[in-house]
């Protein structure tokens, strides 16, 4: 097992697999099936779903969609989007699914983050925070459910979301999503800093280097979409995923 997971992530729109660039203009790059199997073959270890679009619909979870995700998954599948309840979250850990992803409800309702953590474990629980600069280079916690900035202090809400019971906590920079330009490292210096929890820095990574780094300044999992569907510099899509040699010589083995 190496020391710093590596995890991808897959966003899903219409049960078709797609990645945004700066959380915008989804591109449809396939389907999610297919790339969970080459995934399994690339003996990952985790991985992380997200509708993007089932909060804005004010919808439930696809529940036979990811019925199928956890069938076909050899590795922990974390799943996320229209997750605002215990009995969701119940019937999705019923079906396979091992973490819940929230962030909307959350931001709505931390308590949903406690009351999911009392049943069933603060390690079933993941909280993501999207974080966007102003105009003025100030970070910002982000609803990706309408595009709006939040008044709440960044800092402050990681605290309380670890506080509430999260077992995790995703931090994504909006600015650099599916850019491939690097990751944020000082955002995630300082949210690694704020919080006990283990964190998860997601946003930019664009090479194996770029993932060591993050881990270097206090992430303990980097998790990263664009990376692992997009291949060179007209980006194609090829699903891939580093070679475990590779992987171990960057981060380490336990």
């Amino acid at each position: 097992m190496l020391n710093s997971r590596v995890i991808p992530c897959l966003l899903l729109q219409n049960g078709g697999l797609v990645k945004t660039l700066k959380f915008a203009k989804p591109k449809y790059v396939g389907d999610p099936i297919n790339a969970i199997r080459i995934f399994n073959d690339k003996e990952v270890d985790e991985l992380i779903v997200l509708d993007i679009s089932a909060s804005k619909e004010k919808r439930d979870p696809d529940y036979a969609l990811i019925e199928k995700f956890a069938g076909e998954c050899f590795m922990p599948l974390c799943y996320g989007g229209g997750v605002n309840s215990v009995r969701q979250a119940r019937q999705l850990f019923a079906l396979g699914v091992e973490k819940v992803c929230l962030q909307t409800a959350a931001l709505e309702d931390p308590s949903i983050i406690t009351r999911i953590s009392d049943n069933f474990g603060r390690q079933s629980v993941v909280v993501s925070v999207d974080i966007k600069k102003s105009w003025m280079g100030e970070y910002k916690l982000y609803r990706s459910i309408d595009g709006k900035k939040v008044k709440q202090p960044w800092l402050l809400y990681l605290q309380h979301v670890a506080n509430a019971g999260a077992g995790e906590i995703v931090v994504n920079s909006v600015d650099l999503d599916g850019t491939m330009a690097g990751m944020n490292l000082e955002l995630i210096r300082e949210a690694a800093s704020a919080i006990k929890i283990p964190l998860i820095a997601m946003g930019g990574a664009g090479s194996l280097s770029d993932m060591r780094d993050a881990i270097q300044v206090g992430a303990s999992a980097v998790s990263a979409g664009a990376f692992f569907v997009f291949h060179g510099p007209h980006r194609a899509v090829l699903i891939t995923y580093p070679d475990y040699r590779e992987l171990e010589k960057l981060l380490g083995k336990k």
